[in-house]
């Protein structure tokens, strides 16, 4: 039998676990309500983070450049609860996934470095989940480039509390001001200084804790997964007059200049998720009928030339007269033959079974794979 001792520690165990929870999720009033949400015992959690939020424990103060608010239409299903969570994968490397204002950093990496490097332990925190020293913080923050989310997106957020690091999901805000390494991926949410990785897909039901904002569509999630390479620049969207920018990786705007080859579509958010609404492909036009070729004559039937040496009818070859200078050779007389013909293997040698040859560097198990199409999964 258990005795009450080990049951009131198991106990304790347990709650305790129940209230590290609830303060990972729930640090501040706006994290606490789940206005438009049903949570259930089962369900993941994913939290809500507007564009000024900075969200249950942060490592820094804001960092982000004053910017307006993200205009956004509200969804056709927002408010009645039918619309299907769906987390759409982009890669980083796609044009257009990022803005930002020409010649403006959306955020002051030089400030979030002196924030970050004052405080060791959250030094020491934020290091360790970035996978760097944490003499390496300003090094590190400066190789990453200030830009504007262009549309809500999950990551996997970590919150700093009593000298521990927190992960949990959330979708941040289209507009939300971060810094985004050199495979476009997001790793500093400047609102905050909370370092930032790929998010998790849930394996099962998803609960959205927070307050939902204008325009907030769960079927319009995105996903960031690493280009394929580094890359030395971003081809982001300027958000002052919807044109293309070119951002050098690693600089807060200064070097930014319009591409040299600019993407050959217009700036648009629909770019990012694939739209029903889009028109398929043309119909091509009913094709014309033409005119019916002229019927060909019957064909003449003609003698064999060797068998009537008489005039041919019109249209026919003349007949043929043998050449006396000319005699067929000795072994063959000009008729074919009944007997198989004999094969010396001395001479030809021995017939080699064919061999299905494949072609050099052909695998069976690898997939194409469509950089330029978004992937769901399953959120």
């Amino acid at each position: 039998m258990r005795s009450p001792r080990r049951f009131r520690c198991v106990a304790l165990a347990a709650l305790s676990a129940g209230v590290l929870l609830a303060v990972a999720g729930c640090d501040s009033a706006a994290d606490r309500t789940t206005k438009g949400t049903t949570g259930t015992a089962e369900a993941e959690d994913v939290l809500l983070q507007p564009v000024a939020e900075p969200g249950p424990g942060p490592f820094t103060k804001s960092t982000a450049s004053a910017a307006p608010s993200p205009s956004a239409t509200r969804s056709p299903q927002e408010g009645d609860g039918s619309a299907t969570r769906t987390v759409h994968r982009v890669s980083g490397a796609v044009p257009g996934l990022y803005g930002g204002v020409r010649s403006e950093a959306s955020c002051d990496v030089e400030q979030q470095a002196r924030l970050l490097t004052a405080d060791q332990d959250k030094a020491r925190a934020f290091a360790e989940e970035a996978g760097i020293e944490a003499v390496q913080i300003p090094g590190y923050l400066r190789s990453l480039t200030p830009v504007t989310l262009r549309a809500d997106t999950q990551v996997t957020n970590h919150g700093y509390s009593a000298g521990t690091t927190t992960a949990f999901q959330a979708v941040l805000q289209a507009g939300t001001a971060v810094l985004v390494d050199s495979r476009g991926l997001p790793r500093v949410r400047c609102t905050c200084g909370n370092p930032l990785d790929r998010p998790v897909a849930a394996k099962g039901q998803v609960t959205h804790r927070g307050e939902r904002w204008p325009g907030y569509d769960p079927a319009r999630i995105l996903a960031v997964d690493p280009g394929v390479k580094p890359a030395g620049s971003l081809v982001i969207v300027n958000t002052a007059d919807n044109t293309w920018i070119e951002r050098t990786a690693g600089d807060d705007g200064e070097r930014d200049r319009t591409p040299a080859d600019p993407p050959p579509f217009e700036p648009s958010e629909d770019l990012l998720f694939p739209s029903p609404d889009r028109p398929s492909d043309p119909v091509p036009p009913p094709s014309t009928p033409s005119t019916p070729a002229p019927a060909e004559p019957e064909a003449t039937e003609c003698p064999d030339p060797s068998d009537d040496p008489a005039e041919p009818p019109p249209g026919c070859p003349p007949p043929m007269e043998p050449d006396p200078g000319t005699e067929a050779p000795d072994d063959f007389d000009g008729m074919p033959t009944d007997e198989p013909w004999e094969m010396e293997e001395e001479e030809f040698g021995v017939v080699p079974e064919p061999t299905q040859v494949f072609p050099d560097g052909l695998d069976e198990f690898d997939e194409p794979v469509d950089p330029g199409v978004p992937e769901p999964f399953a959120g």
